[in-house]
This record gives structure tokens, sequence and C-alpha cells, in this order.
């Protein structure tokens, strides 16, 4: 086969119709026939550009409602006939099936379908058929034939045909893969919506799409590929967020802007969290974002510094001159006002993202992690404790403000890297433990950095002194609660089962603390 092949017949048939009528009209202009069906036929034809009906081409006309158009060897044998076979091209001629030397098919908007909530069978109406068919053959067959998915391809065989007058050989493999990775990623979103309506939260075969949107200039390290993929779900986050201002966003900037996201969406009230590493460094409830700002710094200053910070509301001017005083790698919030973007504006690597919008924290999902051979999936951790769910366990009931507190600092452990130790105080974290090979470990760091953090601001006692501490798993020894005792702790929740909880309840007894048990864990692994 030559390299640069001209394009005789043209097979448009797209749902998004972007660029659909100025590239037929291109088309024509070099004498290329093009064949065409319904809405797509009709733009050409209202355009004033040459197109014949496929029904017309084929001498079959379209039935079932449109369901069986282009199914027919008049179309998929022109499409898939091999022009470097004298036999291919005799069945070919024998049987009147011209040949079609590009097909442009964008499928029916099934993915659009369910995420506006339509009904079963309006979804099933969506799913394309003859579509993934033709661009499946036409991918096939890519030495003879140009395959276009997606408008962006329209520009790129332009240009093959405005400067040699046919497509190349490296353009059409390169156009394959794509079409064979979009009829992979749409029969993903069939197959998994399927699977919901079956109710299969993991099914027997798991097929998982995305689409790059960003590569990256690097992984968690220099040495390392990364890039960007978006999975389709319209959950609020670093997916949909709008990079206002600041430089290119890295691989380790999308994971803990993500954690950061995701931890600020669990609070109903005004709140502020700071992340370094995918782990909080603060976070904190505020009458208002400025006031939870400082609470959530005052935790834990040293690792503020370079660090990520979300919020759950829209960003004022207030907040902004706070957040902004010291270095800060990306802020995203659901918004932010002409005052604080102003105010950002002044940091010019600051990278600010707004995203319309706080995730759900109780909306279901699966999470993934890869292993040799192979990935887990998960759903994500919603679970949620309220206070009617505490089993209260020693001898002292904690008071409601221990309880607001309690609840508070469950829900960040959720957020923290296990074995996980929170302390908090007045609705903000005052000490965080996070990812030691033992409990006891973290309640040791969590309990020295509110000392350091009170040290720093002055203050004459440890900021764990009265506050409430939250465990994700339980206690499997006294000596993690004993710990949080002589930091200062009055009260405790963890979601106890251990074997010595007894040898637990008995110490918090001995030392005058409330403690209740959730039922239910925070492993972040």
């Amino acid at each position: 086969m030559t390299d640069a092949l001209p394009i005789r017949r043209a097979l448009l048939s797209v749902s998004d119709k972007t660029g659909i009528v100025e590239f037929a009209r291109f088309l024509a202009a070099r004498g290329a026939e093009i064949l065409s069906t319904g809405g797509t036929a009709q733009a050409i034809r209202d355009a004033g550009i040459p197109v014949k009906d496929v029904s017309e081409h084929t001498g079959f006309p379209e039935i079932l409602d449109g369901r069986v158009k282009t199914l027919v060897p008049q179309v998929h044998g022109g499409i898939l006939g091999r022009r470097d076979l004298a036999d291919h091209l005799a069945q070919m001629d024998k049987h009147a099936i011209a040949p079609i030397d590009l097909v442009a098919v964008n499928l029916y908007p099934f993915e659009a379908t369910v995420a506006k909530g339509a009904a079963f069978e309006d979804c099933i109406e969506n799913i394309d058929i003859g579509g993934p068919a033709m661009i499946r053959s036409a991918a096939k067959n890519f030495s003879g034939v140009v395959v276009c998915t997606e408008p962006a391809h329209l520009a790129r065989v332009t240009a093959d045909l405005e400067a040699a007058g046919g497509t190349s050989l490296a353009l059409r493999k390169e156009l394959a893969a794509a079409a064979y990775a979009r009829t992979a990623a749409y029969d993903a979103a069939i197959s998994g919506w399927f699977a919901g309506q079956l109710g299969q939260e993991f099914p027997p075969r798991l097929a998982v799409a995305g689409v790059l949107k960003q590569r990256l200039r690097y992984g968690e390290n220099p040495h390392q590929k990364a890039g960007f993929y978006l999975s389709g779900e319209t959950r609020e986050g670093i997916a949909t967020a709008r990079q206002v201002q600041g430089k290119e966003l890295s691989y380790n900037n999308l994971n803990d802007t993500d954690a950061a996201y995701e931890c600020v969406a669990e609070f109903d009230k005004p709140a502020i969290v700071i992340v370094k590493h995918a782990n909080p460094c603060g976070v904190a409830e505020g009458a208002d974002l400025a006031s939870a700002w400082d609470k959530a710094l005052l935790c834990d200053p040293v690792s503020a510094f370079g660090g990520i910070v979300a919020a759950n509301r829209p960003l004022d001017a207030a907040a902004a001159e706070k957040i902004a005083a010291i270095f800060t790698e990306v802020v995203i919030a659901p918004g932010a006002d002409e005052a604080a973007q102003a105010i950002f504006a002044r940091k010019k690597n600051l990278r600010l993202l707004l995203t319309g919008g706080v995730p759900d924290p109780v909306a279901p999902g699966l999470f993934f992690k890869s292993v040799a051979g192979g990935f887990l999936a998960q759903s994500r951790d919603a679970g949620r404790v309220t206070a009617e769910a505490l089993k209260v366990v020693t001898k002292r009931a904690p008071t409601e403000a221990e309880i607001a507190d309690l609840l508070f600092a469950f829900r960040v452990c959720k957020h923290v890297k296990s074995n996980a130790i929170i302390y908090a105080k007045g609705m903000a974290t005052v000490g965080i433990g996070a990812g030691q090979m033992n409990r006891v470990e973290s309640s040791r760091i969590a309990a020295w950095k509110s000392e350091a953090a009170a040290k720093a601001a002055g203050l004459p006692e440890p900021l764990a002194k009265g506050s409430v501490v939250a465990s994700d798993a339980f206690f499997p020894f006294a000596d993690g609660l004993e710990t949080a005792a002589a930091a200062g702790v009055t009260a405790v929740i963890q979601p106890g089962g251990s074997i010595r909880d007894n040898e637990v309840i008995e110490a918090a007894d001995k030392a005058g603390l409330a403690m209740v048990f959730t039922g239910m864990r925070h492993f972040r692994h």
C-alpha cells in the first residue's frame, strides 16, 4: 500500500457535530463522495454540500426505528475490504461494494445520558451498536481506511490531506489506536452501568477506562512518568476543578489536593484543611474561613509551610489574606470572590483551583490500588458515625462539648494514614500522629506536636491539654490510651473490638476519662 491514501469516499455519522460541516465541505471540494445518516446528513445537506444517504448507497432502508442502518455488507464490506488483496477487490466488485476510505463516527451519548439520570429505557436506546462496529472495522483495516472518533481528529486528517494529498500510515495507525481506546471506554461505561442496575458492586469482569487530561512532568519522583486521567465521574473535586492561576500541577500536587478536598468535604460548618504529603496537618471548623484557618494553622505551623489548603466555602478576602501570608502550593475551594482572587494573584506560583462545589462525602464509588498482576478495588470509605451510634463504655459519659469534638476528630481520622491518632479541641485538631507502625508511637508523636505547636505560639501549656483523642482503629493495648491521658485528654473515641478492650476501659476509668466505641474503623493505609 502507498503511504498517503486519498479520500474518495467518506462516511460521516456523528452525534457531536463539531466541525463536521466544515470537514464535509473540505472533502467535497476535493471530489470525495460523502455518505451520511440522519441528523448528520441533514446538517451537511442544509449547508448546501452534496451528500448521499447511506440507505440510498446500500439500497437497504433504515429499519427498526433506526437500529439497523449501517449493519449491512455494503457498509462493512466497503470498510473492511483490503485494497492490497486482489481476491478482496474481486469480491467487492462482484457484490457492488464500493470502498469507503474514511469513517468519521462518534457514538451515541450514552455516558451523558446516564449522567443526567435518564430512565432505564432511554439509557438502553443510547447504546450505539452500528457506530462501534464501523469504528472497529475501520480501525482494523487502518492500512486502507482512516477513522475519526473525535472532532479533533478531523483537523489531523485535513492537515494530512493538505500536505500530501492523502492520509499517512502513521496517522491511520494512531487514529486506529484511539478508536479502539474509545470503544473500550464506551463498553466500560455500559458494562459499569449495567452492573449498577443489577446491584453488582464487584462484577465478575470489571472494566475501567479514563481519558488523559494532562501528561504530568513526572510522578512522585523525577525518574517516574505520570499522567492524569479522568474517569467520567461527575464528583466535584480535583478532576472538575478550574485552575485560575499558578504553575502546572504535579503528580504530588494532585494527590495531596485530592486528599485535602475530600477531607474538608466532611464538615458542615466553614472549614479549612491543610495537607502535607497526603496527610492533614491542621483541620478546623470556624464561624468563617478566616477563623477556621487560624485554628487549623495553630495545630502544626511548621508542616503547613509549602502545604495544600482546602476550604469548603467560597473564599473571601479575609481568608485569602491569611492563607497567602505563608508559602502555599495549592488552594482549592468551591469558589473565590474577586477580592480573594486578586490577593492570590500576588503569589504567581500559587495554584488556585475552583471546583464549583464540594464532593459528597457519603456518595458511593470505588477506590483502586494497583498490585503486581492486577488491582484491588473497594468501595469509597463513606462511613459516618453519629452521636446516636456511640456506645459509652466508661463510668463517665462524655459531655455534649466532648461529643462534638469526638465526632469531629473521628471524621478527621478517616483521612489520616494509619495508625492515626487525632487530638482535637474546640472543633480543631491540636495534635496529629500519622503513619506509624504502632498506635502508641502515633499517640506520642501527636502529643509531642501539640507541645511544639503551643511553644511556637507562646502558649503556657500543650494544645492537647483538655482535648479529646480519636483513634482510627482499636487500641490493642492500654499504652496508647495512657499516652493520650498523659497528654491531658478528657475523652476518647475509638472503634473498640480488641480482645483487650476491658484493659483499655479500665485504664480510661482509672484516668477519669470518658470513652465511647463507634463499632466502625477508618484504616487508611
